[in-house]
């Protein structure tokens, strides 16, 4: 009996160490799959850092590319071929701090488009260790215009009650502001006197007041002002170029269909400014006589509007029409001289076929660019307008005689003239007695970078837009 149950008590024992066999056997094989598992992770972790490592580094690699052509570009403004005369791309090693090549950057250009100072620049890095980990970087930078403000002015300016400006203003001067604005308002004087006593920099009713921006640096006129001489070159090379008319001046009426016709101004129309009627043996004007509206003229032909978009005229030159293109009027003579400055003149509605499009018109005159005085009631000009050493604006006709008081004026684009100018003239008791009552003076924003052919720009490369690019 003692060996039967001796022997069922063995096969017990003997059960219990394969229960253990099996626990050792199992545990080994899930050891070995978890330990595996863990390896095989961390190898993949390790991996994916790598790859991570390497495209983070590829990205800096790249924006150094876009670093060094900024730089580039600011040594010399109009290379675009990275100073090698060839086209591109345009391989560069890049190094660590130990001088050891880690990486390189190739850089494609694309210059600005005619009419333009934008600069495309796309820069692509590289790693040395995992060359096909690639990341690539855009950036577009121009040159700023002056056509980023609504006004620049080298003198006093004054805005009335009656005056909306959308855009920002510039003066060397001081600015009183009664009207209202949604930008910047900003002189170069600290404190200034206008004849009525001494004021701050900008001051008055209008406003918002925290626009108001006093003082700042002043814009160097005699070095923005357009070289006229450019455009008559430019006119000379492939655009219109208009000698001296023989009488009072030309008349160019643009068109919708991208030509214009042009005129001979035979006669104009004279009216009185500051001055009164005086009797002796006859009636005469004493006073300022103002001759600046089209009497007389006589077709002479039809033209497109040159490729490159110059049009020179060595005389006075009235502009009205429909602009469908990209063209600006220069009006000047050479040698320079006070006595022999020519003036630019808008005796009608002056538009744009399309707003914020590829139609832009730029006025340049080394005198006046004024709005006579018969004009519709309610008139739009669509331009960038400079005047070189005069003034833009509606002079003053005498509210007694000749009286002349228009509704409003939309003038949409810019402004820019070293002696000021208006748009308005009110009494004592702030009413309009000649110009227009209401005027918007709203900023073109397509001007910023896009400014029309011959304008002035700032010397130094804006960044517009930075983007990465798959």
């Amino acid at each position: 009996m003692n060996t039967i149950f001796q022997q069922f008590k063995r096969l017990a024992y003997d059960q219990r160490g394969a229960i253990l066999l099996y626990i050792i056997a199992f545990g080994g094989m899930a050891f070995t799959i978890i330990v595996g598992g863990v390896v095989s992770y961390s190898l993949i972790e390790h991996r994916a850092s790598i790859k991570k490592h390497s495209r983070d580094m590829a990205f800096h690699i790249a924006e150094a590319g876009i670093e060094y052509y900024r730089w580039h570009l600011a040594h010399d403004p109009n290379d675009f071929q990275d100073g090698t005369g060839q086209s591109g791309p345009y391989v560069h090693e890049y190094y660590d701090k130990d001088g050891t090549v880690i990486g390189d950057f190739s850089l494609e250009i694309d210059p600005p488009l005619s009419g333009s100072t934008i600069v495309t620049v796309r820069s692509t890095g590289h790693t040395a260790w995992d060359p096909d980990q690639e990341r690539t970087v855009q950036v577009r930078v121009g040159f700023p215009a002056l056509t980023d403000f609504a006004f620049v002015e080298n003198s006093d300016m004054s805005f009335s009650q009656t005056t909306e400006v959308h855009g920002k203003v510039h003066s060397n001067g001081g600015i009183e502001f009664n009207g209202t604005t949604d930008a910047v308002v900003q002189s170069a004087q600290e404190t200034y006197d206008n004849g009525s006593g001494s004021h701050s920099g900008v001051w008055g009713i209008g406003g918002p007041s925290v626009f108001f921006d006093f003082p700042v640096p002043p814009k160097d006129f005699f070095g923005i002002t357009s070289d006229l001489a450019d455009i008559r070159d430019l006119a000379d090379e492939a655009g219109v170029h208009l000698s001296s008319s023989g009488d009072e001046g030309w008349h160019i009426e643009f068109l919708a269909d991208g030509t214009f016709n042009l005129y001979l101004v035979i006669t104009r129309l004279c009216y009185g400014g500051s001055g009164t009627w005086v009797w002796w043996w006859g009636w005469y004007w004493d006073g300022e006589v103002l001759c600046y509206d089209i009497d007389e003229e006589t077709f002479q032909a039809n033209y497109p509007i040159p490729e490159n978009g110059a049009i020179f005229v060595e005389d006075d030159v009235w502009v009205s029409g429909v602009v469908n293109g990209r063209v600006t009027v220069g009006a000047g003579r050479f040698p320079v001289l006070a006595s022999t400055y020519q003036d630019i003149y808008i005796p009608d509605n002056l538009v744009y076929e399309e707003k914020n499009s590829d139609d832009v018109l730029g006025l340049i005159a080394q005198g006046d660019i004024i709005v006579p005085r018969d004009v519709p009631d309610d008139m739009e000009i669509d331009a960038a307008a400079l005047s070189q050493f005069n003034q833009i604006q509606r002079p003053y006709y005498n509210a007694t005689y000749f009286p002349s008081v228009k509704n409003s004026l939309l003038f949409y684009g810019s402004q820019i003239s070293y002696d000021g100018g208006g748009w308005k003239w009110i009494d004592e008791n702030e009413d309009v007695i000649s110009g227009f009552v209401n005027t918007n003076h709203t900023y073109d924003g397509n001007l910023r970078y896009y400014p029309p052919p011959g304008f002035p720009v700032e010397n130094t490369y804006d960044l517009i837009s930075w983007e990465e690019i798959e």
